[in-house]
């Protein structure tokens, strides 16, 4: 018999093969967790909670006993379609398919706040989203719908109080009373703050409404959950996994003092907080991620000494990644996102949406939307993944990615503490600035190719096959919206409103009383969601970020490699011939929050040699044209995200030019149909750089433009 093998065998077997140590191997991740080629039980040694049970506090293992071979994860797909009309048959067609649960995405005019007729949203009703304006949109959209059966996810912060109210009086008007409305709303406004912006008021009064809200859904509402705590928009937003559990954790810690300070009893309302993260490629460490998170929020809730088991448990929905999925060769993402389904069930997730491989270009197809639910229903029912309990329990590996993960979370949860807490945190800018270098750092390594998309930076396709996308017709939802509001304020009684709106207001500027209460009284009166907010933001006016863009990361990451220098002394050159830098401003038009790419290119620009100016978010294309020229830039790159670029882009050309301007040049990048790239061309657009594009490709792209202005001139 031979002995028994050691690790020192395998390291000279291992040796032998790769002819070099197999310390080479180990993966250091963006998280800084080194990931050896090896783990055996000697890994285990010291690690807590293994012999953990489902069902039971810290949770590790899930927060059932019987998890998924009781129940499996309810099916979700997070949709909405320009109008609640469009919505509503997606909805029906999906529940009659298989679909357990109904997630809403609202327009970017709804999420801050804007009715469809406001003149700062007409390149953005309808789109990303479903328009409401008010109580006849919500009873539209769930007409037909059980809201006594089907349980109702609704993403919405910034306009979150007269979504919510709503919703209330869309359920009361169908007959269904608000104690049996089910669902979730996400209500997590910190997370706005650090990276998707669509935030309305500061973040004091933005806080109280928190709270209210929980006040409200504790004591009315015992079946709805009064907020998912969102890592999703975080790790969408470039955060490593690590950023993304320990933020997440710590805004929970936030709110939930938030509900305290209103008086409430956190057994009373600590069952029904529910998280939402983000499940990316990274498939082993996102499995162990979930698991990570449940043990931390059972040490966090703890300490507020709940009497319940229950109040200790972290609930999660999670969804795939949509940075994940790639313009290029995109039934690649079918893939992807099996992958990542199969991540998030195997990390005990209570509910999951799986993305549609078109979603890096547009809207879901009604026939991608269908592959993305079956891929749920395949895994469910064909995989046996649902027979057992935590499958990876006891994993070498797993388990010493769940014990790495939880430690490095845990300090990044204490260093927030040291600060003061979450709110002060986010308000120091630190928790932004730690995720817009990872998101730099990434994008250089994908740029790189030190990290491998295949169909993007590797393997790609000589000729992309043409792929039918949904396209919605911006103008006419908004003509269409516009007609209903103003049938709807015909309607009703103005006396009656214009009182529901004042005792709103009064709520709001006192601090006394609950403000969802006043407002469902004034939604019932048929206020409309700007109205609404605008009672509001009477009270507690309005939030304005100030950009910053981080510098010396994107650069860092090429050091002295030939290809990055090559072009930073091309452009050295050519702001010699010009007398000065080359000046770009990177703008973000329209109600579009999401500014991840805008950051990333601002950060690798500035790092190339541009000088950058990071206008505001949110600007009409004629205040964008005013910066532009006030600050004497060459360049004006348009970024979006949000299916805006037909109306936008011409717009700020034909501004620019009316303001004497016409030789600024106007690129486009973002989330663009190859489609659509002649219309902007046709319109005055110089370049269009899709999803997936180099950095430094575009970098180059943007100097020949201006060389070769400078020569015409």
């Amino acid at each position: 018999m031979t002995d028994k093998p050691t690790i020192d065998s395998w390291k000279k077997l291992a040796e032998r093969e790769i002819k070099a140590s197999p310390d080479t191997l180990t993966w250091n991740t963006p998280e800084g967790i080194d990931v050896k080629p090896l783990y055996t039980g000697d890994d285990l040694a010291g690690i807590d909670n293994l012999d953990s049970m489902p069902g039971f506090a810290p949770f590790l293992r899930g927060p059932r006993a019987t998890m998924y071979a009781g129940r499996p994860w309810t099916i979700r797909q997070y949709a909405g379609f320009s109008t609640a009309e469009a919505s509503n048959n997606f909805y029906r067609k999906a529940l009659a398919a298989g679909q357990q649960g109904v997630s809403v995405a609202f327009d970017l005019a709804t999420h801050r706040g804007y009715d469809s007729d406001h003149p700062r949203v007409e390149g953005d009703v309808g789109k990303a989203g479903v328009a409401i304006d008010s109580v006849e949109d919500m009873k539209i959209l769930f007409d037909g719908i059980p809201l006594e059966k089907i349980s109702v996810s609704m993403t919405m912060n910034g306009a979150v109080i007269p979504i919510l109210a709503n919703f209330i009086v869309a359920g009361e008007e169908q007959g269904v009373s608000r104690e049996k409305l089910s669902g979730t709303i996400q209500n997590d406004i910190l997370k706005e703050f650090m990276v998707r912006n669509t935030y309305i008021y500061p973040p004091e009064p933005s806080m109280r409404i928190i709270a209210d809200i929980i006040e409200y859904t504790a004591r009315e509402m015992p079946k709805f959950n009064s907020i998912s705590i969102s890592g999703y928009h975080m790790q969408e937003a470039g955060s490593t996994l690590v950023q993304e559990l320990a933020f997440t954790l710590a805004d929970g810690r936030e709110y939930v003092r938030a509900a305290l300070n209103k008086g409430l009893n956190v057994d009373d309302f600590a069952g029904r907080l529910s998280f939402f993260f983000a499940i990316g490629m990274n498939f082993f460490m996102e499995a162990a991620k979930l698991r990570a998170a449940r043990l931390l929020w059972s040490r966090i809730m703890t300490e507020f000494e709940p009497k319940k088991s229950s109040s200790l448990m972290l609930r999660t929905h999670c969804q795939t990644s949509g940075v994940s999925l790639q313009e290029q060769d995109p039934y690649n993402n079918i893939v992807r996102t099996a992958f990542e389904a199969m991540s998030a069930a195997l990390g005990g997730t209570q509910s999951l949406h799986t993305n549609s491989f078109d979603e890096a270009i547009a809207l879901p197809t009604e026939f991608s939307a269908r592959i993305a639910r079956n891929t749920q229903l395949i895994l469910q029912h064909e995989t046996g993944v649902t027979k057992v309990v935590d499958p990876l329990a006891g994993s070498y590996y797993v388990e010493s990615l769940t014990n790495d993960l939880a430690k490095k979370a845990w300090a990044l949860i204490e260093e927030v503490e040291a600060m003061g807490g979450m709110t002060r945190a986010v308000a120091s800018g630190l928790p932004k600035r730690m995720i817009e270098e990872a998101a730099t750092r990434r994008q250089a390594a994908v740029d790189k190719g030190d990290e491998v998309i295949v169909g993007v930076n590797k393997y790609r396709l000589e000729q992309e096959d043409h792929l039918d996308i949904l396209e919605i017709d911006n103008s006419a939802v908004r003509l269409s919206q516009i007609e209903r509001i103003e049938r709807t304020r015909r309607q009703r009684d103005p006396a009656r409103v214009e009182a529901a709106l004042a005792a709103l207001e009064q709520v709001a500027r006192s601090g006394e009383g609950n403000i969802l209460a006043a407002a469902v009284e004034a939604s019932r009166a048929r206020a409309t969601v700007g109205e609404i907010s605008d009672a509001m933001r009477r009270a507690f006016g309005d939030h304005a970020a100030v950009p910053e863009v981080v510098e010396n990361v994107y650069g860092k990451a090429y050091d002295d490699e030939p290809e990055f220098q090559t072009l930073v002394s091309r452009l050295e050159q050519f702001a010699g011939s010009l007398g000065e830098k080359p000046r770009i401003m990177v703008a973000k038009l329209g109600q579009d929050g999401h500014d991840r790419g805008a950051k990333v290119i601002a950060s690798a620009f500035g790092d190339i040699g541009f000088e950058v100016l990071a206008g505001p978010l949110f600007q009409t294309p004629t205040e964008a044209a005013e910066t532009a020229i006030a600050s004497k830039v060459h360049v004006v790159g348009m970024s979006s995200l949000a299916a805006g670029h037909k109306t936008l882009a011409p717009q700020l050309v034909e501004a620019l030019k009316a303001k004497g301007a016409k030789d600024i040049i106007v690129v486009v990048g973002g989330v663009i149909p190859r489609q659509d790239y002649q219309y902007l061309l046709d319109h005055g657009v110089s370049a269009v750089f899709g999803p997936g594009t180099n950095v430094l490709d575009a970098a180059r792209a943007v100097l020949d433009l201006m060389e070769g202005k400078r020569r015409n001139q």
